[in-house]
């Protein structure tokens, strides 16, 4: 039976994508990415289940901050579609709330039932968490903003359902493994996770990434942060279409080891069927 570790509290969107990965497996809720990704290095889970990017709210987890230190490896990747309803203690009515509780991403994703309620808002370190919170409170005129699966496990009402604001909100999951069972290069639809370094050389950036260009690699993330308070050289966390064993992409990674003085493969896994239907 797989264990699953994720940040936040059962009847979360993390809960609901664990589930969803590993319909038999068992659940590990964690407070916080760390803990999630050192429950899997210390063996207390055989997987993390990490949120990493929203279709509104952008970045979620800093995965390409953690995922390098952490010596796990990217095995798989999973879109799920978000869906909040607005829920309430027994009984209570939508004239009744005064205060909405949830997850900052959350309040951000559900702006305009916000603004049409005009209700003051806290943040909640989950969304679920919020539903535990109002069901605790017991006070109508508190709500909270949480996937549908938490009104059920909290014993609360929904005062409205699918209050998003985007009805294709979705948010992409990463699965973090010890091993790093890399797919097979098989002609399906593959993706490949990896960081570097450059070389602290003029245009090193520019050249490392040419090979990508010239080899008609496509690729679907960048991003840059910076290890220490120095003036080192920044890394790049970078994810591209294909498999390392594809000859396109074996020759824009030979190009770029040649300007870079760190390269390393997170993750070889199959692209999820989500990125063949946007």
């Amino acid at each position: 039976m797989t264990t699953a570790a994720y940040q936040g509290e059962p009847g979360s969107n993390s809960a609901t994508a664990a589930r969803a990965l590993f319909p038999d497996g068992r659940e590990l809720p964690c407070t916080s990415f760390e803990q999630a990704l050192d429950a899997v290095t210390l063996g207390a889970a055989d997987v993390a289940v990490i949120p990493v990017d929203n279709s509104a709210a952008g970045r979620v987890a800093d995965v390409h901050h953690l995922l390098p230190e952490s010596g796990l490896f990217i095995v798989a990747e999973y879109f799920l579609a978000i869906r909040f309803d607005l829920m309430g203690v027994p009984g209570a009515t939508l004239d009744q709330v005064e205060c909405v509780r949830s997850h900052v991403h959350a309040l951000g994703q559900c702006r305009k039932i916000l603004r049409e309620g005009g209700w003051r808002t806290l943040v909640s370190d989950d969304t679920a968490g919020a539903a535990r919170e109002v069901a605790e409170l017991g006070d109508p005129r508190h709500a909270a903003l949480a996937p549908p699966a938490a009104a059920e496990l909290y014993g609360l009402d929904v005062l409205r359902p699918e209050v998003e604001d985007d009805p294709d909100n979705t948010t992409r999951f990463v699965v973090l493994s010890r091993d790093a069972a890399f797919a097979p290069h098989s002609g399906e639809p593959t993706m490949t996770s990896l960081f570097f370094c450059v070389r602290n050389i003029p245009s090193a950036l520019y050249k490392a990434l040419g090979g990508f260009a010239s080899s008609g690699v496509n690729l679907t993330k960048i991003e840059s942060y910076q290890m220490g308070a120095g003036l080192n050289p920044s890394r790049f966390y970078v994810e591209i279409e294909g498999h390392p064993d594809e000859e396109r992409v074996a020759l824009a990674l030979h190009e770029l080891r040649f300007f870079s003085s760190e390269v390393r493969i997170l993750g070889v896994y199959p692209a999820h069927p989500h990125r063949a239907a946007s």
